[in-house]
């Protein structure tokens, strides 16, 4: 630490009691359940790896800020102490002492008693302390002390029942639980003169402290010897502290003492000041026993509890109020006023003096913000504005829910955003005089001016309103700017002025207004550095804090550079209220609020040295070394390891193969894994508010999958191999099997070839028989049609007789006549028969359809069918089927009639179609 840093948190300190003697330093508490051991830390010391370590019952812990480690004895021994030499960790147990080394990862146990065996069988000693005196390492028991100079131990009985041994100075103090203070001396106890006030009491520290030597009292405080004068110590604590049963004490090289005791917790003493503070399990201690105290190289205090293990940042600039007690519920506003605090929250507005909380009187309710005008604290309340001065709380108007104060920055006017709009105080003397801003009756929740006649107001929900104002302050133009610049997404605008210049966050992205365009634009220098914050806060022109990411940063500016400090998220882990940050700056500090109390933050912060890492690599539970090789798909841990466990932890990030993004390290632990495989570089970086300097470098290979392993390879070409032969062989028997298959398929060929001459031979053949067969069809064709002659001819032969009976009147003469002409004219009865046959057969397939479709239609009927699809006329028919004309004509009705057909339809084309 540099001796800057030291004047910087010694002045943090001293003006502690001061101003806000009842913050605390920051406490970090870790149970079973972090650590997974036992509930006693009997006690703790940090080794020169900066690791810490602890005497936890049956386990021996170490920590080194980024994971737990647990170890036992060799005999599973309770483990009451420890102590750090070197490289070493020596342990004390019952009947039992050595030391710890580490090796590859690991905590490695050498026994030192049973080495020389020390112990006799009677023995019934357990090693409580052990502390290094004049290079001699000393193992301390009730009954016994055991010296160890590096080569052989020395034993020393003592006479009577002791508590502990103290080397002091040049001495080497033995406190007997009944007889006073003694000293050693060449394995001797000599009585010490001059400290009878001692007797009877169970001292429990003996502690050297400028020029006055401290004896601590289990149950009669504290005596102090100066001058070889030894009377009890004259301090107010004192009193307190023979109730409390001091365990264990320790002085702080900022002339503080810390005292921990069995039942009320911790006090930190300033012995500058002459004042305390308690941190007990009433404000942020797990537990109030207090079992050992180990100091660390960040001067911050570590305490062994009866029940857990605290962290207490006792060197930190950082301090936080705590509420355990939940009266004063989440803190939306905090101010420091000349004997305290005063706190707006969601239960009402309390004030915090002379060490006591309390809630001012009808202040009950929602409290939002409180802000400081001249000598007058200005608080927004739901149930109005109010003000407090001289310790009164005064109702100054029914303006309700006062979200934000701001000052204009062209002059010395006041604007308060509430739930139903603006309202001005344009007389800083004289806040009863309020001014409405008109045509804005909303919930407004930010408010700014930079520019005379103009505000900016934006609402509690969405949008961003330009309000133009006349020189009386009356509303000339309200213009919904969001709305106008056709920003969809205008939920939560936050306003922030930054050197007289007015700039809008609107979903992440930062806007300033061009008054020649009457448009929004966005802001290049806050878009560059501070793009998707959450929230903005102003602490001063030069400092302000942001929220990225669920991390607080505190900035400051200097021209066009912002210099980023990162809040370590573990002050304010799940405390932050969103959207409602404030501060309030207090010299060189500013007041955060957080849901259960407040944090005191510095304004400046001292540069942090340069950091030292320690980088731990495992892979399946082993610690591999840089440039390893890992079997692939499996996970790589990571430790990164400061050594610092304090405020001044630096802000560590990473990439890997030179990725365009930096990445967080988180509690300095980095687990990779899903990694495919090829060598991967790993680059941390410490960032120090401006820049990223590369503080470590390490590589790591991921080995192939075991499915691309040399052998597996091997085997994959093995296989292919065979797959090749086979695939070889099986071609050659499928070539073989084509060509059978080929001549059998000639085989086939060659008889589906006959079976095709054979069929068309005989397809040949009956389409001759076809043929022949349409030949005598086209034959007995001619021959129905001679006939069909023939008959015509009869029916002309029997009109020739008719004329002729008509025209002879001589009747031999007619006789012979008509005989001529029959016998002329005379029809075969065989040509007949034939006749009817052939006609028969030819209309064969007719006369079937014509059956099929109409059954009852008779021989008659079918044989008149034939005739009138051989487009015969009745005159024609009427002799082949011996019927006269008129019965013709007659049963071609009845024809028409059995055959459905309409007086329009022609029967002879009906005939033809069937």
């Amino acid at each position: 630490m540099t001796l800057q840093q030291l004047r910087f948190f010694v002045l943090l300190f001293i003006s502690l009691p001061v101003f806000s003697q009842e913050l605390l330093p920051f406490v970090e508490n870790y149970n079973k359940s972090n650590y997974q051991g036992d509930n006693q830390i009997w006690n703790v010391a940090q080794g020169n790896d900066k690791a810490m370590y602890f005497a936890n019952n049956y386990y021996f812990l170490r920590y080194d800020g980024v994971k737990w480690e647990k170890y036992s004895l060799p005999n599973k021994t309770i483990i009451r102490s420890v102590m750090a030499d070197g490289n070493l960790i020596y342990s004390g147990s019952y009947k039992e002492f050595g030391y710890w080394f580490r090796k590859e990862g690991k905590m490695h146990y050498v026994s030192l008693s049973n080495k020389n065996k020390v112990f006799e069988d009677k023995d019934n000693e357990e090693i409580w302390k052990i502390f290094k005196f004049k290079k001699s390492i000393f193992f301390q028991s009730f009954n016994q002390i055991f010296e160890f100079d590096g080569q052989k131990i020395t034993t020393t009985k003592f006479p009577f029942l002791i508590s502990y041994c103290f080397p002091v100075a040049d001495h080497l103090y033995v406190a007997s639980v009944e007889k006073g203070v003694y000293e050693l001396t060449n394995h001797k106890v000599v009585p010490v003169v001059g400290l009878s006030l001692l007797e009877k009491n169970v001292i429990h520290s003996i502690q050297k402290f400028q020029d006055k030597t401290y004896f601590f009292t289990r149950e009669n405080g504290v005596f102090v010897l100066q001058n070889k004068i030894l009377k009890p110590w004259n301090a107010p604590l004192n009193t307190i502290l023979k109730t409390a049963n001091i365990n264990v004490t320790l002085f702080t090289k900022n002339e503080k003492l810390v005292i921990g005791t069995a039942n009320k917790g911790l006090y930190i003493y300033d012995l500058k000041t002459n004042t305390y503070q308690n941190i007990n399990r009433n404000n942020v201690l797990m537990n109030n026993s207090v079992l050992s105290i180990g100091l660390d190289k960040e001067n911050d205090l570590w305490l062994g509890l009866d029940n857990g293990i605290a962290h207490i940042e006792v060197n930190s600039p950082i301090a936080l109020f705590y509420d355990s007690s939940g009266d004063l519920g989440s803190v939306y506003s905090v101010a420091t006023t000349a004997n305290g605090y005063l706190m707006a929250s969601n239960h009402g507005i309390f004030k915090y003096e002379a060490k006591k909380l309390s809630l001012l009187p009808n202040a009950q309710g929602q409290a939002w913000n409180i802000s400081k005008i001249k000598n007058t604290f200005l608080i927004g309340h739901n149930e109005g504005t109010f003000t407090y001065q001289n310790g009164v709380l005064t109702k100054l108007n029914s303006v309700s829910g006062g979200w934000n104060l701001n000052k204009s920055s062209i002059n010395s006017v006041y604007f308060q955003a509430n739930y139903n709009g603006v309202f001005m105080y344009n007389d800083e003397s004289n806040l009863e005089k309020i001014t409405l801003i008109n045509n804005l009756q909303k919930p407004i929740k930010y408010v700014a001016q930079n520019t005379k006649n103009e505000i900016w107001a934006a609402d509690n929900y969405r949008g961003l309103y330009r309000v133009v104002l006349n020189d009386q302050n009356q509303t000339l133009q309200v213009t919904n700017i969001t709305q106008q610049g056709k920003i969809t997404n205008d939920f939560g605008v936050k306003i922030f002025g930054f050197r007289n210049e007015i700039l809008f966050l609107i979903h992440g992205s930062w806007y300033t207004y061009n008054s020649l365009t009457n448009q929004l634009e966005k802001n290049a220098l806050f878009n560059t550095n501070f793009k998707n914050v959450s929230d903005i806060v102003a602490i001063d022109a030069a400092n302000f804090m942001v929220l990225q990411q669920g991390l607080l940063y505190h900035v400051a500016a200097t021209d066009q550079t912002f210099t980023r400090t990162l809040i370590q998220e573990k002050y304010y882990k799940g405390k932050i209220i969103n959207d409602n940050l404030r501060v309030f700056k207090n010299d060189n500090t500013y007041l955060l609020n957080l849901d259960d109390g407040f944090i005191s933050l510095p304004l400046h912060y001292a540069k942090i040295p340069k950091t030292n890492l320690k980088i731990e690599l495992y892979n399946e539970g082993k610690l591999v070394p840089n440039n390893s090789k890992i079997r692939f798909n499996t996970e790589l841990t990571i430790n990164v390891i400061t050594g610092i466990y304090g405020a001044t932890s630096p802000n560590l990030t990473y990439k890997i193969n030179g990725s365009k993004d930096f990445l967080p390290i988180i509690n300095g632990l980095l687990v990779l894994n899903t990694l495919t495989s090829g060598t991967y570089a790993v680059t941390i970086y410490d960032h120090d508010g401006l820049h990223y300097n590369t503080v470590a470098n390490f590589q790591f290979t991921v080995a192939n999958p075991w499915y691309f392993s040399f052998w597996m390879i091997l085997l994959y070409l093995v296989l292919i191999g065979c797959i090749l032969y086979l695939y070889y062989k099986w071609n050659k028997m499928r070539y073989i099997q084509k060509l059978e298959l080929r001549e059998e398929e000639l085989k086939h060929q060659k008889k589906i070839l006959e079976i095709e001459l054979k069929t068309e031979n005989d397809l040949n053949t009956k389409q001759y028989e076809k043929h022949i067969l349409e030949l005598e069809l086209q034959t007995k064709s001619s021959e129905i049609t001679g006939k069909s002659l023939s008959i015509a001819k009869q029916s002309e032969m029997i009109e020739n007789i008719n004329s002729i009976l008509d025209s002879e009147s001589d009747f031999n003469k007619l006789k012979s006549e008509i005989k001529k002409a029959i016998k002329i004219n005379a029809v075969n009865k065989h040509e007949w028969e034939t006749f009817e046959t052939n006609l028969s057969q030819i209309n064969n397939e007719f006369t079937v359809n014509l059956t099929k479709k109409y059954p009852n239609l008779t021989p008659k009927d079918i044989k008149l069918c034939i005739y009138l699809k051989m487009n015969l006329s009745s005159k024609e028919i009427a002799p082949m089927m011996n019927i006269s004309f008129r019965g013709v004509e007659l049963h071609r009705y009845r024809l028409r009639k059995k055959l459905n057909l309409t007086q329009e339809e022609n029967l002879s084309k009906f005939l033809v179609s069937v």
